[in-house]
């Protein structure tokens, strides 16, 4: 027997109080069952319920522990990005290509410079076009961006923010190679891995290569959390079906997109090198740069799988304040 209770404590003045309530009930349900063989039953499925439970906790947190082991000296670890294995190898990959880079201001090397700077200096590499996401290629805008030109190199910014979300044809067909490098946070609805998938599916249109410059996911590789969106709801913030904490890197998701999807675009991944699926960024010795005006600081990136979800509601979660994600508050 099943006994299903709804109440409403907040009407009419929010001070009700329906424990005693609660408990009467309970009791009158408890008084009805008169098979004292199938409650015994019941108790003995209950218990050898609790006992595996316990034991595969056990075993799942001797697995974590085997899986999150620290790395030894931190202070030693050397995680190369992908555009630092980049510049190690010469951009030998890129050799002889004209390229257009979607990049912000996430798009640094493990000393701090620039990626669109690396790239314009590159030996036998033509970087002739940039291409920004949400917020601009420096990361300070919170509202739709418009074309416009960087002002150190003079290259154009096509912005995948404004009238299109997606690389125009006129856009592509004097490169060669798109190379993508930004910062994600390892939360579906962070809009920069739905540019990535646009940019690809574009690409692939246009028979041109993508090279995804690979970066730590900053909250870890292990963790897997939340459900997955729905098939028929995908949009700008669900571009595909992955759970809310994905667990996955910049191009273990390109990958991902690249088969599931059914893009089959030329897809070519410059992978990490140091990197472990248990690390955090602040494991890596790279340097937090916050990828939008909202997401600043890695605190503010592990709760955001579960705070952002709140946007959805009449709840705030700290937008405007110091410290975004990391409050919320009610308009009551």
């Amino acid at each position: 027997m099943f006994v299903v209770f709804l109440s409403n404590r907040v009407h009419p003045d929010g001070k009700g109080d329906v424990s005693a309530l609660r408990g009467r009930v309970a009791s009158i349900a408890a008084g009805s069952v008169t098979d004292l063989a199938l409650v015994a039953r019941a108790r003995l499925e209950l218990s050898e319920y609790y006992e595996k439970l316990i034991s595969d906790l056990g075993r799942f947190t001797a697995s974590r522990e085997q899986t999150t082991a620290p790395h030894g000296d931190v202070a030693g670890t050397k995680v190369l990005t992908g555009i630092d294995v980049l510049e190690r190898d010469g951009f030998t990959q890129l050799a002889g290509m004209r390229v257009g880079l979607v990049t912000n201001q996430t798009g640094r090397d493990r000393e701090g410079r620039s990626t669109i700077d690396i790239l314009h200096r590159a030996p036998n590499v033509k970087l002739v076009a940039l291409f920004s996401p949400e917020h601009g290629i420096r990361g300070a805008a919170d509202e739709k961006v418009l074309d416009s030109k960087d002002e150190q190199t003079g290259l154009p910014i096509y912005s995948l923010y404004g009238e299109t979300r997606r690389p125009k044809p006129e856009h592509l067909k004097d490169l060669d190679a798109l190379v993508f490098d930004i910062q994600d946070i390892g939360t579906r609805f962070y809009t920069y891995i739905s540019t990535l998938g646009y940019v690809m599916e574009e690409a692939a249109k246009a028979k041109r290569p993508v090279f995804v410059l690979d970066r730590p996911n900053p909250i870890g590789g292990v963790e897997v959390e939340g459900p997955l969106a729905d098939a028929d709801r995908l949009s700008f913030t669900a571009y595909h079906t992955i759970p809310v904490r994905h667990g996955m890197t910049i191009g273990e998701l390109a990958e991902l997109f690249n088969q599931e999807r059914k893009i089959d675009g030329d897809l070519r991944v410059i992978k990490m090198d140091g990197w472990s699926r248990s690390m955090w960024l602040d494991e890596t010795n790279l340097a937090w740069v916050n990828p939008s005006p909202n997401m600043r600081s890695l605190t503010e990136a592990t709760l955001y799988p579960g705070i952002g979800l709140l946007e959805t509601t009449n709840v705030s979660v700290g937008r405007g304040t110091d410290t975004p994600f990391e409050v919320v508050g009610a308009p009551w």
